[in-house]
């Protein structure tokens, strides 16, 4: 404050007295006024004279204008007055006319001023928090104001002002409400605050995306009409520009949050190209920006090719080829859009094959890339727009080997176009190779590199390229051509720069040349290479050859480095000895270096896109850079070894290419085995799906059975009630001749199995008899030693017994089913047999009415024949059934010789078990002694001694306890 104060002291033109004193005067009323209307009043005026004596209000009325923002928030118009002039105060717009000659100055101390003024404001950081409380109110005379004033603050002292925000509890979620206002004024303040707010800083940056800003901002720029709307579309696109630009996360969200998607509509630009207006113009190219934003090359490359991928999946990529085709588009809209389809394709195979197959609108139609190249040639097109192209076929080719076989098929001679009706680009790079402009050699010179980056295949296939130079003269190759014209040097009338031409050529051969020994013996086999490129790097030349000088060297350091020595004349040491006697070791080594030391060299080392101003900056391409990076250092290693070590190199490349063929063996070998597994995998996987269709089959085909089992017995028993219902009426002498005899059977075979049955019940009782001894022997033990050794010894026995008495359970639960089974059997036949005899005895009545009433036997005869037909039917019946039952008698028979042997063994082992228990107790009784002596002693030496009376009935009592539950104790056993 003092220091503004001397500033103003300072000032020559100052204002008039009567001003300073209202002023004052004004802030005094505003300081000590009891009334609201008073205070108010003071404000206006105030805000009315702030704009012409800023200074002098700012120094005076600050500090009570931020007094009036805290203590009356009730009144909104004097709060709105008091933001007007606070912005008056801090904000550096002029609009007063200043002449030209005051402009600067006055501009420069405004500047000034606000800054030191913004100092001021937020040196206590509760203002801006108090600002942004404010900005919460929805009326217009305090929203307003205050979002033109926070944004005055932010233009001053963006990074201070960031930070404050950023600290303050729901700073930043208050501001993104500002998007939300239905008031358009409002709202686009609020853009241009988000703006300076988002401006170099990640973390407000983050959570401003993570506030639905990307939704609330493509929905005002389609409401605005996309690239047709005004200049609130550019401002939401500026802001979209700073949310995404180098922020990895939010480019990631955007992406995520499908809102490329969205970009589609901005480019539907429509057949009339008519309405081009300015604003439409800025309003695409940053649309087109913001595309590059999201698939630029300095984005990490996994979220670089799903940008990609996204844009060619929503048909994005497809809308701005359309554009690149169309006509009537402006010449910058048109360059920006090549660049943006450059990076959507750069390195996306799918992105580049989709391109490969676009054609221009043209009769007859012709590829994309043949149209561009036609413009890139062409030397009366912009050099914006030829760089542009340039770009686009470098991004085209990157990492695509496909697309580098097909631009290079187009020179070879047998798929060259005899006819000449249409134009390749293989032609069309030669031609501008070889043009007299020499932006288009060097255009041409670098596409046709990029054509063969780390493509060896390639570098092969070019040398077969031949050229017809003139009518009646051969053929001469590519790599011969390329040569000869680099060594005519400046003899040849070319347009342009005089070096470019062979910067291109010699940028063309080193890439052609490394990396393939092949390459390096054509270029080697004529005899004038080596020779020219050591003249030109021993010769003493200007700044401008120094770069050619350097880049001979890279050549001829090149054809050592990859030299296979097939030629005997120019072999790695024989070409080390020319060097050090027509140059020097040390003086080519420093020409070398001319390379990475040019001023344009780290230029074009920083971005892919070749930005520049002017064509004679045109000179590095930004691929060749890393090959510089790469080959510099190698080839000075391989100048100053020696012979022997050159040996012990190639001894050591050849053992590592047969490491490499070995590993290549075992690497094809790991691939088989995978897609063995991969195919044992399958199999196993369709077996699992036949085996779990069988399993259901299975599962099925059994429900199925014993739904028919059931179906089967309720058949059963329906036959026998109409047996029942029936054998009243048949003959009693055939049913008779049959039944007694089944029946004695099978009341035979019951008694049996009765007796069968308790026989095992006593042998159950017996062993529940050696078990309830073998616990009540296991409890009896009141000693440590003779519990432990009962313990261990009963403990397998008992588990044994268990396992035992589990098996007779079940197999007499079983036989108890079947002797059930064969009782229910027997009283049905019982049944079978009381009716039989009461038919008897009705028959007999029968008879003696019979010898009364003859007339009516006749009749009932023959009713009676027939029912005998139905019995004999039924008879056989029965003797399946018999047949039947008698299966079952065997089975049963069977099981009990199972019994009868299980019962042997569980004998012999109770027997064992009673020798063992008779041990136990000679044992027991061995302790008895040895407990009774020691209770002698113990009485001997005076501690007192427990009765056994006491002992013995506390015994009982745990006895009488287990005796009331002793199926507890089989389950515990």
């Amino acid at each position: 404050m003092n220091f503004l104060r001397g500033v103003m002291g300072g000032q020559s033109a100052g204002p008039q007295h009567t001003e300073a004193e209202t002023i004052q005067k004004l802030c005094d009323r505003v300081a000590s006024s009891t009334l609201l209307d008073d205070r108010r009043n003071a404000v206006r005026a105030l805000k009315s004279l702030s704009k012409k004596y800023r200074l002098e209000v700012g120094i005076q009325a600050m500090e009570h204008l931020i007094h009036v923002l805290q203590t009356d928030r009730s009144d909104s118009e004097i709060i709105g007055y008091a933001l007007d002039t606070l912005y008056n105060i801090i904000s550096n717009d002029e609009e007063e006319e200043v002449d030209d000659v005051e402009e600067e100055n006055s501009t420069r101390q405004s500047e000034d001023l606000g800054s030191q003024f913004t100092e001021i404001f937020i040196k206590q950081q509760e203002n801006v928090t108090l600002l942004l409380s404010l900005l919460e109110e929805f009326d217009f005379h305090v929203r307003w104001p205050g979002v033109k004033l926070l944004t005055s603050l932010l233009k001053q002292l963006g990074p201070q002002v960031q930070q404050i925000i950023l600290v303050s509890p729901m700073g930043v979620s208050r501001l993104m409400d500002l998007l939300a206002d239905s008031r358009e004024v409002i709202r686009n303040d609020g853009v241009l605050l988000l703006q300076a707010l988002t401006r170099s800083n990640g973390a407000i940056q983050k959570i401003v995306a993570f506030e639905n800003a990307f939704e609330r901002l493509l929905d005002i720029i389609s409401e605005e009409g996309n690239s047709d709307g005004g200049i609130v579309v550019e401002d939401c696109l500026i802001l979209l520009q700073n949310l995404l630009k180098n922020n990895n996360s939010n480019q990631n969200f955007f992406k995520e949050g499908s809102y490329i998607q969205r970009m589609k509509p901005w480019f539907e630009v429509g057949d009339e190209n008519t309405g081009w207006s300015a604003q439409k113009v800025t309003n695409l190219h940053l649309m087109l920006q913001l595309v590059r934003v999201l698939v630029s090359p300095t984005n990490p490359p996994g979220a670089t090719s799903s940008c990609q991928k996204a844009m060619f999946q929503c048909g994005l990529l497809q809308q701005l080829c359309t554009i690149l085709m169309a006509t009537g588009v402006p010449a910058d809209i048109l360059t920006e859009t090549i660049n943006t389809v450059s990076e959507v394709i750069r390195g996306y195979q799918v992105n580049q094959d989709y391109f490969a197959s676009v054609n221009a609108p043209s009769n007859p139609p012709r590829p994309a890339i043949v149209v561009l190249l036609m413009s890139m040639v062409n030397e009366r097109q912009p050099f914006v727009l030829r760089c542009a192209v340039l770009y686009c076929f470098q991004c085209f080719l990157y990492k695509n080997q496909k697309g580098q076989g097909e631009i290079v098929s187009t020179l070879l001679p047998s798929t060259i176009d005899a006819t000449g009706n249409s134009v390749s680009a293989g032609q069309l790079l030669c031609g501008g190779l070889f043009s007299t402009d020499s932006l288009s050699n060097w255009c041409a010179a670098v596409a046709l590199a990029h054509a063969l980056q780390e493509n060896a295949t390639q570098k092969e296939q070019l040398l077969r390229v031949q050229l017809a130079t003139s009518i009646g003269n051969p053929p001469v190759s590519l790599l011969q051509q390329c040569t000869n014209i680099l060594s005519q040097g400046d003899k040849i009338d070319r347009r342009g720069s005089k070096i470019q031409t062979r910067v291109g050529l010699l940028m063309l051969l080193c890439t052609w040349l490394s990396n393939c020994p092949i390459a390096v013996t054509h270029f080697l086999h004529n005899s004038a290479n080596v020779p020219f490129l050591t003249g030109q790097i021993a010769e003493n030349l200007g700044e401008e050859e120094q770069l050619v000088q350097g880049l001979c060297a890279l050549l001829l350091g090149i054809s050592i480095y990859f030299n296979d020595n097939s030629l005997e004349s120019y072999k790695k040491e024989k070409l080390k000895q020319l060097i050090e006697k027509r140059i020097g070791k040390e003086n080519f080594i420093e020409k070398l270096g001319f390379i990475s030391k040019h001023e344009l060299y780290s230029r074009a080392s920083q971005k892919p896109q070749p930005n520049f101003p002017s064509p004679e900056y045109m000179i590095f391409d930004h691929e060749f850079t890393k090959l510089v990076k790469e080959l510099e250092g190698v080839i000075t290693k391989a100048i100053y070894k020696s012979s022997e070590e050159d040996k012990k190199e190639e001894e050591v490349k050849k053992t590592l290419e047969q490491h490499d063929n070995i590993v290549t063996h075992y690497k094809n070998m790991i691939r088989e085995q995978d897609l063995q597994l991969e195919e044992l995998k399958q199999q196993v996987s369709t077996l699992k799906c036949q085996n779990e269709q069988l399993q259901t089959a299975v599962t099925q085909q059994v429900s199925q059975i014993q739904q028919h089992k059931d179906q089967y017995n309720l058949l059963k028993i329906q036959l026998g009630k109409d047996n029942q219902h029936q054998g009243s009426y048949s003959e009693g002498a055939q049913m008779n001749g049959i039944q007694p005899e089944e029946i004695g059977r099978l009341r035979e075979e019951i008694e049996e199995l009765k007796n069968n049955q308790e026989l095992l019940q006593s042998k159950l009782t017996e062993k529940d008899s050696v078990i309830e001894n073998l616990k009540s022997s296991q409890t009896s033990g009141t000693n440590e030693q003779s519990s432990a050794i009962v313990s261990a010894r009963d403990s397998e026995q008992v588990a044994e017994l268990k396992q035992e008495l589990a098996t007779l359970k079940s197999q007499l639960n079983s036989q108890s089913v079947e002797i059930t089974k064969l009782q229910t059997e027997k009283q049905e036949l019982l049944q079978k047999t009381e009716v039989f005899a009461k038919s008897v005895e009705v028959q007999g009545e029968t008879e003696t009415v019979i010898a009364t009433k003859t007339t009516d036997v006749e009749g009932r005869l023959s009713a009676l024949l027939q029912e005998t037909k139905e019995l004999k039917n039924e008879i056989k019946a029965l003797s399946e059934e018999r047949t039947a039952i008698k299966e079952q008698l065997d089975s049963s028979n069977s099981t009990i010789a199972i019994l009868q042997t299980e019962k042997d063994k569980l004998e012999l082992e109770i027997t064992d078990s009673k020798k063992e228990q008779d041990d136990l107790l000679v044992l027991l009784a061995d302790q008895d002694q040895k407990i009774l002596s020691l209770k002698n002693k113990l009485k001997d030496l005076g501690h007192p001694v427990e009765e056994e009376d006491e002992l013995e009935s506390g015994d009982q009592e745990d006895e009488d306890d287990e005796s009331e539950d002793p199926g507890k104790d089989l389950d515990h056993i």
